[in-house]
């Protein structure tokens, strides 16, 4: 029997509630599932101040200290690891995990799947996640990114009722439900399907080809603009923090400046440059824009 290592951290349940939908054909295998748990628990929902001053660390990549995780096995067939993205990183428990040792050593030669669940960005996020894999000698073979397809600034105000209030409810009973659409956690079953029989098979060759078949993995362009770009003003924000702010004092004035340039950035000066990528630039980039997308979807 197929021993499979499944390890994820969710802050919300969103997460777990994904992978349980895809892991549901995987009734020839032998399921291992560990969830990620930090030393100082991450509260949900978010406090505003503590969601921003997270964002210097996670940017960085810092590793936090996580709680010991006991593994059955010393080798795996297969590992789904599951994770969130946060400020265009993968979020700070898993960053922490690909920087332990132990799970380093689980990775090496072994056959890996992502899965992430989050609001509409994971492209750099999914760079950081290869960098480490391919550091501890593992096989990324798949990929699985689930998002809310709602439009950008639409995603911003639904998260963040959910984000700061817990509840996944429709703000000003309104606007659509935050995250991942119900529709799209049910899917995730078609992916373990094909991840499922390429394990069965010993066969991941072509898999992530077989998984973008389905056609229900989209990178907007405008999300793809966005990404670009984003993460290097994330790591100046971050650097600056970090220099800066060596008082909580000094932390707690810079992190204020960048809530307010994070908020400015997107419900101000983002629409008005996207608008002008599409009426000035976008028409005549198709082919730079679908190349650049094309090495993304891919997971070499």
């Amino acid at each position: 029997m197929k021993k499979v290592l499944v390890i994820n951290y969710s802050q919300s349940g969103q997460l777990n509630e994904i992978i349980d939908n895809f892991l549901l054909p995987f009734n020839s295998a032998e399921i291992e599932r560990k969830q990620i748990e930090t030393v100082k628990p991450i509260r949900f929902p978010w406090k505003s101040e503590v969601f921003y001053d997270t964002m210097p660390e996670c940017v960085n990549e810092e590793a936090i200290a996580l709680q010991p995780i006991t593994y059955a096995s010393e080798k795996y067939d297969l590992i789904v690891l599951g994770y969130q993205p946060w400020f265009l990183s993968p979020s700070l428990p898993v960053t922490s995990l690909l920087q332990d040792s132990i799970f380093q050593q689980k990775m090496k030669d072994t056959p890996i799947v992502t899965v992430i669940g989050g609001r509409n960005m994971w492209l750099n996020s999914q760079e950081s996640v290869k960098a480490y894999i391919k550091k501890a000698g593992g096989i990324l073979v798949g990929n699985v990114p689930l998002m809310d397809r709602e439009p950008n600034l639409i995603s911003v105000l639904t998260i963040f009722h959910w984000m700061l209030s817990g509840k996944k409810e429709r703000k000003w009973n309104l606007l659509p439900l935050p995250g991942v659409s119900q529709e799209d956690i049910l899917s995730a079953d078609k992916f373990g399907a094909i991840v499922h029989t390429a394990m069965v098979n010993n066969d991941f060759q072509g898999l992530q080809k077989k998984i973008l078949s389905l056609g229900l993995i989209d990178i907007p362009t405008d999300i793809w603009f966005i990404e670009m770009r984003g993460k290097k003003i994330f790591r100046i924000w971050a650097g600056l923090i970090k220099r800066k702010g060596t008082t909580p004092e000094k932390r707690k004035f810079l992190v204020n400046l960048f809530k307010y340039y994070l908020l400015i950035a997107l419900f101000v000066a983002s629409p008005i440059i996207l608008s002008v990528y599409f009426i000035l630039i976008a028409p005549f980039s198709q082919k730079s824009i679908k190349k650049s997308k094309e090495y993304y979807y891919d997971v070499s």
